[in-house]
């Protein structure tokens, strides 16, 4: 199982593995797990998230190419850094155990060229893991530049995407996804691997990691839980297809600000890793569309990401916790099963089409769980006035009731459960070399 970020990294794609590989042998499968060497990282390190799986776990780590030197030549990829030594590290381990599958996890998506590259060297069968479309609103629509439109550089980066995806993908022999539109888009683009087995596997919730919580609690350093405010907290990148959304949000508070000031002065809002960078310092995307719209000074943005464990805190001492999507149908939050795990009132603002939306609806009701859609035609500004209805509720009384929650969903998309999703495909892609091996003997 190979991924450039593996905890102590504080990044969200370090869950990935994380939440997947530790259930595995219960399913019949032993994880063996490549990563780069945390000296090697430029993020911020968060070492107590190596207590988050068993001791027993295999996890090598391989050296990386310096990014102080890869910058002067504008690379910063953390997976383009490790390449060789993922690589290096692969040859030896596969040329004295027998392993049976390769699971390489994307982003980073240099490392899915090891995939073909191995399968022709070794024989070995190859698992295309998909966080987020190789390619994408990236370079398109979306980019690097001024108002977060497209830059030469993200255009060159989604032209290598275009010319890179279909000569990885079709040597590969199943596809797993967060979502299932992210590989049906993959299929799209590439048809001739629509026949290949595939999976949604989105993050799953670990209730251990909350345990581990109550067992070693944290002081909640950004807000006072009990000050009789309304707290709502979103945590995560803020994706540039998602400000629509966000200036929904803030209108409908701005509709409170005018209609219903006593129920405004109690609200907070809190972003926290709204950068998706992990160094204090990181550009603040909220607050500015927050002045513009006129509510800023209920607004709190921590634009770099913040410690598992503290974003774990604040999901459980939250007055209830936002979850917003974009306007990609594809888009799923890995923060879902955590927020339902937290067992505190959630809103969530999706395009209809996400998986999010049916997934909420099966999961429980209002009051505790308050879902509000939109779709290509009604926009998410169609939904201002919804939203302000649901925050001024929501202010007045945020209660949580486990009666309005079905706790099945919840254990439906534990890490258990998807883990057992992931070694079915990998039994699939194994069997047919098993018996081809066995009538060769």
């Amino acid at each position: 199982m190979i991924s450039a970020e593996f905890p102590p990294e504080t990044t969200a794609g370090s869950h990935r593995l994380r939440l997947l590989a530790p259930h595995l042998p219960e399913f019949g499968w032993e994880p063996t797990i490549l990563t780069m060497d945390a000296r090697d990282s430029e993020g911020r390190l968060e070492p107590e998230l190596e207590q988050l799986f068993p001791r027993e776990l295999r996890v090598l780590r391989s050296r990386a190419w310096p990014a102080k030197w890869t910058r002067l030549l504008r690379v910063g990829d953390a997976g383009a850094r490790a390449y060789r030594g993922f690589l290096r590290t692969c040859r030896e381990l596969l040329r004295r155990e027998r392993l049976d599958a390769l699971f390489i996890t994307v982003p980073s998506y240099y490392p899915a060229y090891l995939g073909p590259r191995l399968k022709q060297e070794f024989g070995i069968p190859f698992v295309l893991d998909y966080i987020d479309p190789w390619v994408g609103a990236w370079g398109l629509t979306v980019g690097g530049g001024p108002n977060s439109k497209p830059d030469l550089k993200s255009r060159l980066a989604r032209r290598l995407a275009v010319w890179s995806e279909p000569r990885v993908v079709a040597h590969v022999d199943a596809f797993t996804a967060v979502s299932s539109a992210t590989y049906e888009q993959v299929f799209a683009r590439n048809p001739q691997v629509a026949d290949r087995p595939c999976a949604s596997i989105p993050y799953g919730g670990e209730i251990a990691d909350f345990d581990y919580l109550r067992a070693h609690p944290r002081a909640n350093v950004f807000f006072d839980p009990n000050d009789g405010n309304c707290h709502l907290c979103y945590l995560g990148t803020l994706l540039p297809l998602g400000f629509e959304t966000l200036r929904a949000l803030l209108a409908a508070a701005r509709w409170l600000q005018q209609e219903h000031p006593d129920l405004y002065a109690k609200l907070r809002l809190h972003f926290f890793g709204t950068s998706n960078q992990t160094r204090p310092g990181a550009p603040q995307r909220v607050l500015p569309v927050a002045r513009e719209i006129g509510v800023a000074e209920i607004v709190q943005e921590t634009a770099h990401r913040i410690d598992y464990l503290d974003a774990l805190t604040v999901q459980t001492q939250a007055s209830a916790i936002l979850l917003m999507g974009s306007s990609e149908r594809h888009y799923t939050a890995s923060k879902l099963y955590p927020a339902l795990l937290a067992q505190r009132p959630i809103l969530a603002l999706y395009h209809e089409a996400s998986s999010v939306s049916q997934i909420m609806r099966n999961a429980g009701r209002a009051p505790s769980l308050r879902l509000l859609t939109y779709d290509d035609e009604q926009r998410a500004e169609s939904q201002v006035g919804a939203i302000a209805a649901q925050l001024a509720e929501l202010i007045a009384d945020p209660r949580y009731c486990t009666a309005d929650v079905n706790l099945e969903v919840v254990r439906e998309f534990s890490a258990a459960a998807v883990s057992a999703k992931l070694a079915g495909i990998l039994d699939q892609v194994v069997s047919p070399r098993v018996v081809a091996q066995s009538h060769a003997g």
